[in-house]
């Protein structure tokens, strides 16, 4: 089931199983959705990061939540958008996989998820609406509730066109 919500992921008023962070590939705190979690749960966050160490565009790991309201964390890499020639749809969906694979292996019933790639990243915010619901709506994914959790009312609207798109 995917649900899409305004909101701050960093503020979510339920508890999940996991919430997803839009990770960089070294794996430190950044701006953007990232920042915002590792502010909300605390030094401990980042310090399990660190410990991982990184991990590749397109791939996700996991690590406890600490002070979120969920049990884990997955950290999934997008890719930055140069122009779609340079295999972004590949690791984009890859990134999306490696969360999925994750809530599989962990037995996760709930995810908070952003668009990943969407902001700072520049990666069209149609085509990777488009992804995420892709890959959240494949048979095997649809067990898992799915909240996408956006910070704008326009999100609305392409998720709506996709679904709408999708169904046909």
């Amino acid at each position: 089931m995917i649900e899409v919500r305004v909101g701050d992921i960093s503020r979510l008023t339920v508890q999940v199983d996991a919430i997803v962070n839009a990770a960089n590939s070294a794996l430190i705190p950044g701006g953007g959705v990232d920042g915002a979690l590792n502010r909300a749960a605390g030094p401990k966050l980042k310090q399990a990061m660190a410990e991982i160490g990184g991990t590749p565009t397109g791939t996700a790991v996991i690590t406890k939540a600490y002070d979120l309201p969920a049990k884990y964390v997955i950290h999934a890499v997008g890719p930055r958008y140069i122009d779609g020639r340079h295999n972004e749809e590949a690791l984009l969906y890859a990134a999306y996989e490696a969360v999925f694979q994750l809530a599989h292996e962990y037995e996760l019933r709930t995810l908070a998820v952003p668009v990943l790639s969407a902001g700072i990243y520049g990666y069209p915010k149609e085509a990777a609406a488009r992804i995420l619901y892709e890959v959240a709506d494949r048979p095997l994914n649809q067990k898992i509730t799915t909240q996408v959790i956006v910070f704008d009312d326009f999100w609305l609207n392409i998720f709506k066109d996709v679904q709408r798109s999708h169904l046909k």
